[in-house]
Parts: structure tokens; C-alpha cells; sequence
């Protein structure tokens, strides 16, 4: 009779820590240990979204935009604000 062998399967990477937990989040008050961009995953993945000051790609320049830049400095919807009304006229 043959012996069942049991294994188990990984359904998602695990959140491991680089530089052996040494290094720590760099966001004030946070303890976690880093994980890229000198961030924790928690704040790594509100980075990649866009939610912290310095995000990964340019935003709106108009305040409390924090939305993708589209053209001049502008979000789309800033941008056509500016711009399509003076086409318009």
C-alpha cells in the first residue's frame, strides 16, 4: 500500500521583510520592518496607490489634487477646466 503524502500549497506570496528586519519603515511612527522603497508593505502599498506625499508618479498641481498627471502639470479633469473653455470661446 502506498504511503499519502501531504503538501501543503502556497496561494500567495508571504509578506517577508528585506534586510532581515533590521531596517524599519521610514514613515514617522512606524515600526514595521521595511520592505521596498524603504517602506513597510502596509505603507508600500499605500505609496503604489498614490496616498502619500511622494508618490510614484507626478500629480495635479492644483491643491488637495492627488490625481495623475495628464498634461501641463494638470489632472485630466483640471486640465480640461483650464483649457477647453478658452477653445470654446
Amino acid at each position: 500500500m502506498a504511503e499519502a503524502t501531504q503538501t501543503t500549497k502556497l496561494t500567495h506570496w508571504p509578506r517577508t521583510a528585506k534586510g532581515s528586519g533590521k531596517k524599519a519603515c521610514t514613515v514617522e511612527g512606524c515600526k514595521r520592518p521595511y520592505r521596498a522603497k524603504s517602506y513597510c508593505f502596509f505603507h508600500f502599498k499605500k505609496w503604489r496607490q498614490g496616498e502619500l506625499p511622494h508618490s510614484r508618479y507626478r500629480v495635479c498641481s492644483k491643491p488637495e489634487c492627488r490625481t495623475k498627471v495628464l498634461k501641463g502639470g494638470l489632472c485630466e479633469k483640471h486640465y480640461a477646466e483650464t483649457y477647453k473653455k478658452d477653445a470654446a470661446a
